[in-house]
């Protein structure tokens, strides 16, 4: 047990939780002086960006605390009914619609919705940033999303071989401990979920 406790993805799990209090310290400071407002410019917007800025931390924190609980197999996801497209659209919503377009029909899975949804956006998001694209397309059939294109050099990044951005690597990690699937067919990535 104490090998296992001092395991590098414990380390990481450990930081990521101990990291979170003065992280929401900040959060909470900074949104409290958004809600005051009239701070003047360029006050004002210094404010908001910190706000920006400490959810962001917050978002990637999450990401680190799950990929080291999957790394250590102590993931225990909580398990709830989704819809598909709902979920396709949820992610379009993340870094919005214009940048993707959603099509299809969906069906219920069981999924942890937050990492789930949040993993189908950093996909999605690889795949413009590191593929040089404006747009991509996320089509629904049933449990199955296929999210195009995905270009040559983009594809190790999206597929979290190439370790070169968090929310994909750990995307595919959560589809794969939930028990689906993440492949590339031609331009195509195919991620599977499980019913």
């Amino acid at each position: 047990m104490a090998a296992a406790d001092s395991s590098f993805p414990r380390l990481v799990s450990l930081a990521a939780h101990d990291l979170r209090t003065p992280l929401a310290t900040i959060h909470g400071f900074a949104q409290t002086l958004v809600r005051m407002g009239d701070l003047g410019e360029p006050k004002q917007k210094y404010v908001e960006m910190i706000d920006a800025a400490s959810r962001q931390l917050a978002e990637l924190l999450d990401e680190l605390g799950t990929a080291a609980r999957i790394e250590s197999g102590r993931y225990e996801p909580s398990l709830q009914g989704l819809d598909t497209l709902e979920l396709a659209h949820a992610a379009a919503e993340q870094l919005g619609a214009e940048r993707i377009r959603v099509s299809g029909i969906g069906t219920e899975v069981h999924v942890d919705p937050e990492s789930v949804e949040r993993g189908v956006a950093a996909l999605a998001q690889a795949a413009l940033r590191h593929g040089g694209l404006d747009e991509v397309e996320l089509r629904v059939d049933g449990q199955v999303l296929e999210l195009s294109p995905v270009t040559a050099s983009s594809a190790p990044v999206v597929l979290g071989e190439e370790l070169r951005d968090l929310g994909a690597a750990v995307a595919v990690r959560v589809v794969r401990a939930l028990g689906g699937s993440v492949e590339l067919d031609g331009d195509t990535l195919t991620v599977t979920l499980p019913e």
